[in-house]
């Protein structure tokens, strides 16, 4: 489901609230999950974006940021070494961009969540960008194991004139071992706010280990993922042009690619899309990124050099 809401909402959602309550109602399986924290903060220093202050805790591990090319952008890998999630984690990550910084994230390999026995994995992403500031958050895929449980939550809060690409994209299990819909629950919730009070949200449940089994019209697709293009400072032809492009990249792939683009009430566009394999993802994320990236910034294809 996504909604639009003009009115400002608190820093902290019901949802939210009640990870930590969730995490460890099965006090006996929740202690050995593990509590990471992770907090990063950018500034502008000349041509290019630095991290000036960082603090994390186990299994979140601090790699610094790279540079790919001579925009300043400060390329970040977010990286949990221990390999995925398990039941009682609860992982933050908490994102601060100063005004006119530039910062692209991404994870080095897909985001497994494991089997649990009953407390659930959870992971909550706060990132606020600064004035003229832009976030590029290109994670890859969230896989979630056959009977694992899984809930995770981004916020992002945007300054005047900041801009954010944000992509989250969901696995319908380990397709090549057999696993297909097999998890027992996924909760994802995605919040932007914009600086004039505007603000969109997009929150699901999808529960196929429950007395139903059922995820409705997703179950034919393995890949389920949505896009999100927000910024008070790009005119409305731009958003046109943008519009235009994306919707014809969508229609590149039928049978393999399903998907549609809005313009909701906060100032962007909204894609949501389900494909049938991982190239066919790759695929249309690397159009739907690069189109964004040449209409709003005139910047080139970013070359991932995450291995």
């Amino acid at each position: 489901m996504v909604a639009v809401r003009r009115s400002k909402l608190k820093n902290e959602s019901p949802f939210v609230a009640n990870l930590e309550s969730r995490t460890s109602t099965y006090s006996g399986v929740s202690s050995v999950g593990r509590k990471g924290t992770l907090a990063l903060e950018y500034v502008r220093q000349g041509p290019q974006t630095v991290l000036s202050r960082s603090s994390c805790r186990t299994p979140w591990h601090l790699l610094p940021p790279i540079y790919l090319d001579d925009t300043g952008c400060a390329y970040t890998l977010l990286l949990n070494p221990s390999g995925g999630l398990v039941g009682g984690d609860h992982l933050t990550l908490n994102l601060s961009l100063g005004g006119r910084a530039h910062v692209l994230m991404s994870t080095p390999s897909a985001n497994k969540v494991y089997r649990s026995l009953g407390a659930q994995a959870a992971q909550v992403v706060e990132i606020t960008v600064g004035p003229e500031a832009i976030l590029e958050w290109i994670p890859e895929p969230t896989i979630p194991f056959a009977g694992s449980r899984f809930c995770q939550a981004i916020h992002v809060t945007l300054a005047p004139s900041a801009a954010v690409v944000l992509w989250d994209a969901i696995v319908s299990g380990r397709i090549a071992a057999g696993e297909r819909w097999a998890f027992a629950c996924l909760k994802n919730e995605i919040r932007i706010a914009t600086a004039s009070g505007a603000s969109i949200l997009e929150r699901y449940t999808l529960c196929p280990g429950d007395s139903s089994g059922e995820v409705g019209l997703v179950e034919p697709w393995n890949y389920v993922a949505s896009l999100y293009v927000v910024s008070e400072a790009v005119d409305d032809e731009v958003w046109k042009r943008l519009e235009e492009r994306l919707a014809s990249l969508l229609d590149e792939r039928p049978e393999r690619i399903l998907g549609g683009v809005s313009r909701p009430a906060v100032t962007g566009l909204a894609v949501k899309l389900v494909a049938r394999s991982a190239p066919d993802l790759a695929f249309v994320l690397d159009g739907l990124w690069q189109a964004t990236r040449r209409e709003l910034w005139n910047l080139p294809p970013v070359v991932w050099r995450k291995y």
